[in-house]
């Protein structure tokens, strides 16, 4: 089968079109045909290897443990391990798993649901990672609730694009921040407010917020304060930048370490990729209240364009390859 592998670490040019043996899944495993993978962030850093924390984590300290890139996936269940009781053969589906840039892999049963049915493969490639972070960072770290004033920062980006979704099915008034180019598709997701960063702080001394997702990565954890009102949540998903050990994650160590001593909540998110959440997803997404957003696609050939894509931090929505 052909897959995008890596041997080493390093940039886009480590990537090649190959083929490899087809996985046969084991107990608890499915054997999916992988129509379409979503592409994030955490993709371009299991690519090179930074920060090197990952590394120590678990995921190769001198080459990758896991030859085959690429964490969404949607597609169709070829075979079925032994105990697996959910799924059949011909089952449509999308999940997570490690090597969906590939014509085929393995998935374990609690990471995947039923795909939702008025979802192309494409369009559902483009929920499991960002849509469950969006979720778990509004409910479970976020503990939203009716009526909060909610600030999603990053709010055209793969992430972002589902909180605003999801934040007013929560109830919550919703501002978005974004660039210029991307203030329409923020507001047609149904925020009440949009915010251009590049003409307008929204830390204006008049607003503040319950909470505030943070899903752009570069701000500072005091200038994120000052828009939070005193017993205001800080939610911080993902990051960007930083030194070559610890990246964007300084943050939300900062954040840790700062929580005791201050009246508002600073939470970092670790989100868990789970069949229950992604259920969820799709019960909300067939019923009309949140939809994916998809940037562009790419071919299985010109996955390491789709990263390179991603990295530059300029999405709107998800961006997607096809296998």
């Amino acid at each position: 089968m052909k897959a995008i592998v890596q041997d080493r670490y390093g940039s886009t040019d480590v990537l090649r079109l190959n083929d490899i043996a087809k996985p046969v899944p084991g107990d608890g495993e499915v054997l999916v045909r992988v129509r379409a993978a979503g592409v994030d962030p955490g993709v371009w850093h299991l690519m090179t290897g930074l920060p090197y924390a990952l590394r120590v984590m678990g995921y190769g300290v001198r080459v990758p443990k896991v030859r085959v890139r690429g964490r969404d996936v949607a597609g169709s269940v070829e075979a079925v391990g032994r105990n697996v009781t959910r799924f059949k053969p011909g089952d449509e589906v999308f999940g997570t798993c490690e090597g969906s840039f590939a014509e085929y892999v393995c998935a374990r049963e609690d990471r995947l649901a039923l795909k939702p049915v008025n979802l192309t493969f494409e369009q559902a490639a483009a929920v499991p990672i960002s849509a469950v972070s969006a979720l778990q960072g509004l409910r479970d770290a976020g503990q939203i609730q009716r009526g909060h004033k909610v600030l999603v920062i990053g709010a055209a980006g793969g992430v972002g694009a589902f909180a605003v979704q999801l934040a007013k099915m929560f109830g919550a008034d919703v501002t978005g921040v974004c660039s210029t180019s991307k203030l329409e598709l923020v507001r047609s997701l149904g925020a009440d407010e949009v915010i251009d960063y590049t003409r307008e702080d929204f830390v204006d001394g008049v607003r503040h917020f319950d909470l505030v997702l943070d899903t752009a990565g570069n701000r500072s954890l005091s200038h994120l304060r000052r828009a939070l009102t005193p017993k205001g949540t800080l939610v911080i998903v993902g990051g960007e930048g930083g030194g070559r050990w610890f990246g964007g994650t300084d943050r939300v160590l900062r954040a840790l370490l700062l929580a005791p001593f201050v009246s508002q909540r600073l939470r970092g998110l670790v989100s868990t990729e789970r069949a229950e959440d992604f259920q969820l997803l799709r019960e909300i997404i067939e019923s009309g209240e949140v939809a994916p957003v998809i940037d562009r696609t790419y071919p299985l050939h010109e996955a390491g364009e789709a990263i390179q894509y991603v990295h530059k931090g300029h999405t709107c929505g998800k961006v997607v390859v096809t296998v």
